[in-house]
């Protein structure tokens, strides 16, 4: 859940999401790999692919994700044509894009709305000192659009009420378990997320072992029986999105925000009902610590129609309280 955002140098979701991803040039491509689908894409601006990619690693040890020192940023997905692979490279002011299996097509035509092409980083207009000085210093920050709604809708059910340790625990577990191998030659063992109907028979045991409860699966399990239905909310508002999300029991105002968030790109869909968030964006904007959803609501305000924009910047600062408490105790239903 929350617990993302507290500052751990491992962590790609802390500090606003960033995967470090050096910037080097393309290689030759070697004889032994089979070649993909290719597709090249200039940006018109600066772009971070790590900045960019990073809100969709659910953890350091994501099989979905893989950022790689070459600079290659992969993702393992599965589209409605089917599973693909995607690999990433920045060079010369341009993003190379090779995709393998069915999804190929479908990842490579999407390409330029992943990496923000859909985005305007010029609508916000920065009122605070800290937030104008971090869009300086970030000027390759753009909001992904996956256009994929359940790849990020199930991880954000199970980040739901437990710390990210746990939740991205059970993301590698079940995806490892009852996904199917990602096609391409990954560079390390990736894994395509299950299907609608494969998430609909894993057993209740296996969820138990994974470390998520009755109430969790139940919701994943009600989210995937109607899973068309929700993907078909890529073609709405953000805010007509959300509101058939919320129609699935379970899920609530925080799992719909940070599903728009990757699935849409939405740059006002800040998330409310956060554990730490308020009092950071508090603390930043406003020295308070101890805010609640209503004053960081208030303190967003002039941000409106860019408030997810504005708290990215502020993770992304660097500027969050200390800690006065010991972290979110962990539990393990698996041993039970």
């Amino acid at each position: 859940m929350a617990g993302r955002f507290a500052p751990r140098p491992t962590r790609t979701t802390v500090r606003g999401g960033e995967v470090g991803v050096p910037a080097v040039g393309l290689p030759r491509q070697t004889a032994a790999a089979p070649a993909g689908r290719v597709r090249d894409w200039a940006p018109d601006g600066p772009l971070d692919l790590g900045l960019v990619l990073g809100p969709l690693r659910r953890g350091p040890g994501d099989p979905t994700f893989r950022a790689l020192p070459d600079g290659s940023v992969w993702r393992a997905c599965r589209t409605p044509l089917g599973p693909g692979t995607l690999r990433m490279r920045a060079y010369d002011g341009r993003v190379r894009g090779e995709a393998w299996g069915p999804g190929a097509e479908w990842l490579l035509e999407r390409l330029p709305e992943l990496l923000g092409a859909a985005d305007d980083p010029a609508a916000f207009a920065p009122r605070h000192r800290l937030l104008a000085v971090t869009r300086h210093r970030r000027p390759g920050l753009r909001l992904t659009r996956t256009g994929l709604v359940l790849e990020s809708l199930i991880p954000s059910i199970l980040e739901q009420k437990v710390t990210t340790v746990e939740a991205y625990a059970a993301w590698r577990t079940l995806v490892r378990k009852f996904g199917e191998a990602a096609p391409g030659p990954v560079p390390v063992p990736m894994y395509v997320m299950p299907a609608p109907r494969t998430w609909a028979l894993i057993p209740s045991w296996e969820w138990h072992r994974a470390g998520v409860e009755d109430k969790r699966a139940a919701t994943v399990l009600r989210a995937v029986r109607v899973a068309a239905r929700l993907e078909e909310a890529v073609g709405m508002p953000p805010a007509a999105a959300r509101e058939r999300l919320e129609l699935v029991a379970g899920i609530g105002p925080w799992t719909s925000a940070e599903t728009v968030q990757r699935s849409h790109g939405a740059a006002d869909a800040v998330t409310v009902g956060d554990l730490h968030l308020p009092g950071i964006v508090g603390f930043a904007l406003a020295g308070d610590r101890y805010a609640d959803d209503a004053e960081m609501l208030r303190l967003l305000e002039p941000y409106a129609g860019q408030r997810h924009r504005a708290a990215r910047l502020i993770l992304l600062s660097g500027r969050v309280p200390e800690r006065r408490g010991p972290r979110m105790t962990r539990g393990d239903i698996g041993r039970f």
